[in-house]
């Protein structure tokens, strides 16, 4: 079994249980805790990374599902001297407070800015057969609502969220 993690082929270990999930892999075997596991049901959103550029949720993803495939956890979005354009956006924005779903917040958040430049439309889009969606406030919430903060900095997340769309707009 092959994955490749932040641009690194990762040493799976063998045998591997089919029953664990990419989460575990993720946080257990590779010792990349960035990556939260907050419900383990799916419905908060804290463990989401991308996989192939597609977000996923690693606690009801299996490993052996990522096999063959690029898995980016928030350590390889970006570098301490290096911020993904998200990350330096929730600092500036105050986007975090504890903390804990920030990394599945800014996963999502990558995935969902080149979702909607790819014209992919989400509940809110009023025209679906637009190639242009434009990120308003509300179309941002409505993509970004299987991510949950628990702490009330949903203001500052969106925030965050805008002022990347805002720069990256065709």
């Amino acid at each position: 079994m092959t994955i490749w993690v932040n641009g690194d082929e990762v040493p799976v270990p063998v045998p591997l249980d089919a029953r664990v999930s990419l989460a575990d892999l993720l946080r257990e075997q590779l010792h990349l805790t960035g990556t939260k596991v907050g419900c383990n049901q799916g419905a908060c959103g804290a463990c989401t990374v991308l996989i192939d550029g597609q977000r996923v949720l690693a606690c009801l993803t299996l490993a052996v599902q990522a096999d063959g495939k690029c898995v980016t956890t928030i350590e390889g979005l970006g570098a301490a001297d290096s911020l993904h354009p998200l990350q330096a956006a929730f600092i500036e924005h105050d986007g975090f407070q504890c903390g804990y779903c920030t990394p599945g917040q800014i996963c999502a958040a990558a995935a969902m800015l080149d979702e909607a430049a790819g014209g992919i439309p989400s509940y809110l889009t009023a025209d679906l057969a637009t190639d242009r969606i434009v990120l308003t406030r509300e179309e941002v919430q409505e993509r970004m609502s299987g991510n949950l903060c628990r702490c009330g900095a949903h203001n500052g997340i969106i925030d965050a969220i805008m002022a990347v769309a805002g720069e990256h707009r065709p």
